[in-house]
């Protein structure tokens, strides 16, 4: 049984990576694959009160499409973290777990990272502290090539044309604010489900998650 998953960097990133992050005993995180434009790499997805919502972190416009995600700058041209925090506050603060995580996240909107795998690293530790899942993560030190472990980079992907089947993952249906409005939404940033479901949330993971 492989014990081992590659993913690419993410910004709070979907339920659907928490379960792999789960499921195997240790993720490798790819810090050397070119990067990815509108990607989890540097974006999220929220409920809002109109449905879906995507936030987005800017980078710095010098960058080429060879430039290498470790190397991705933040841009801060534009306030983008009130935006954020605005509208999480906005989504979820009315949620049943979001005072009780507030200060958890707070800090990320106040505080400017120069790289962008610093931000999701840090913040993604938070998450993970925060379910209170133990696994082991390490970094590439050049760009993986084979798949000869399971590779996550690009199914986990929010164009739907472009990601791939994933038959290890259907997310079980659990509490959203907006839901009597627009319905269920799945695997939104693991955000909605902490905010929501805040204990219950690693339970949720776990149905999720096809052994």
């Amino acid at each position: 049984m492989q014990t081992s998953v590659i993913l690419s960097t993410a910004y709070l990133a979907p339920i659907q990576y928490y379960s792999k992050l789960l499921k195997y005993d240790t993720s490798i995180i790819e810090l050397h694959e070119n990067y990815v434009k509108q990607s989890f790499r540097n974006r999220c997805n929220i409920y809002g009160a109109n449905g879906l919502q995507t936030l987005s972190i800017p980078i710095k416009k010098d960058i080429t499409p060879k430039t290498l995600i470790k190397d991705i700058q933040i841009s801060y041209d534009k306030n983008w973290q009130k935006n954020h925090w605005k509208a999480i506050k906005s989504a979820y603060g009315s949620s049943p777990f979001f005072e009780y995580l507030i200060d958890d996240f707070i800090p990320f909107y106040h505080k400017k990272f120069t790289f962008l795998i610093d931000f999701n690293n840090q913040i993604q530790q938070v998450v993970l502290d925060s379910l209170e899942i133990n696994t082991n993560i390490t970094y590439t030190n050049s760009f993986h090539k084979e798949a000869d472990i399971k590779d996550f980079r690009q199914t986990i992907n929010p164009k739907k044309r472009l990601s791939k089947p994933d038959d290890e993952f259907i997310n079980f249906e659990y509490y959203q604010v907006f839901a009597e409005k627009h319905g269920f939404i799945p695997n939104l940033s693991i955000i909605d489900l902490l905010f929501n479901e805040g204990t219950n949330s690693i339970d949720i993971i776990k149905k999720s998650t096809i052994i």
